[in-house]
């Protein structure tokens, strides 16, 4: 396997991870760690803080991180 395909195979799994993350959070409720709630609208990627989410009701996005329960 040359470096090339192995970069790509990376970068399809990256995605394929990111498109079941957002299948199983996206419209899933949560409280994040300040006390914000909502209903998750978006997942996106982010090269510093890996995956973000956007809650509905809410502006901005927050590291996956400082979410501290989420409905199950």
């Amino acid at each position: 396997m040359s470096w090339s395909s192995s970069g790509e195979e990376r970068a399809i799994n990256i995605l394929r991870e990111l498109h079941a993350a957002e299948d199983e959070l996206v419209g899933r409720a949560v409280v994040m760690s300040d006390g914000k709630a909502g209903a998750i609208d978006r997942i996106d990627l982010d090269d510093l803080h890996g995956l973000r989410i956007s809650i509905s009701g809410h502006e901005g996005r927050w590291p996956i991180s400082t979410v501290k329960s989420i409905q199950s």
